[in-house]
């Protein structure tokens, strides 16, 4: 191959950071009031946050589902990618992220618009389906279930919607045989790009950034 996938060059990621700055003063707050609270340090990376707004107004989302809140980090940048009159249906089951959450969406100006549900997704994604069908369903939660939400995707959202899946790569255990304390998140995962690349529901790919982005568009 005449090129490769991805790039890490620090000049090219130093050049790419300059020129799109993807964090503002916000997202840096949103950062800093998690880590006050105590919260892990595993929000989106600056550049993948910007990836979710321009994704989100590139299929004209007005209804979307993320798995997985944290602090509200992504949630914010998904709704800065839809039009006022958006929605995001947004699940944690930490409800002491969950309060943190409903503080960056307050200060955002999108406490009308994000509703968090608090719990396992897996048993409280039921609950909205009858709002469907979505434009856009982001996933970043339990990588074992991955493959449950992907396919739980696969059925509710719209045909031209899109999912999305942040570490797509699994910290680069993607490749390895599932074994171990990983090998239920390695199952789950590759069960999730079974899915985007196989079943015949999605037009995929996958996002070469650090943790891998894969992105798939429902086309049966």
């Amino acid at each position: 191959m005449n090129k490769s996938f991805g790039n890490a060059d620090p000049k090219l990621e130093a050049y790419t950071y300059r020129t799109f700055a993807p964090e503002d003063p916000f997202l840096v707050d949103v950062r800093g009031r998690a880590q006050a609270a105590g919260l892990p340090d595993i929000h989106v990376a600056p550049l993948d946050g910007l990836h979710l707004e321009v994704l989100c107004r590139l299929v004209g989302a007005k209804k979307a589902v993320e798995i997985g809140t944290l602090a509200g980090y992504s949630g914010t940048c998904l709704l800065r990618g839809m039009p006022p009159s958006g929605s995001l249906h947004t699940f944690e089951i930490d409800a002491r992220h969950a309060a943190v959450a409903r503080e960056t969406f307050k200060r955002a100006g999108f406490e009308g618009r994000a509703r968090i549900h608090v719990g396992p997704a897996l048993e409280r994604l039921a609950e909205i389906v009858a709002d469907g069908p979505f434009d856009l369903v982001f996933i970043d939660a339990d990588k074992s279930s991955y493959g449950a939400y992907t396919e739980w995707a696969a059925e509710n959202l719209r045909h031209g919607g899109a999912v999305i899946l942040d570490n797509a790569f699994l910290f680069g255990q993607i490749v390895d045989e599932p074994k171990g304390e990983a090998a239920s998140a390695i199952r789950g995962m590759r069960r999730s790009h079974e899915v985007l690349a196989r079943s015949g529901r999605f037009r995929s790919t996958m996002f070469p950034t650090g943790e891998g982005l894969a992105v798939g568009v429902k086309v049966a």
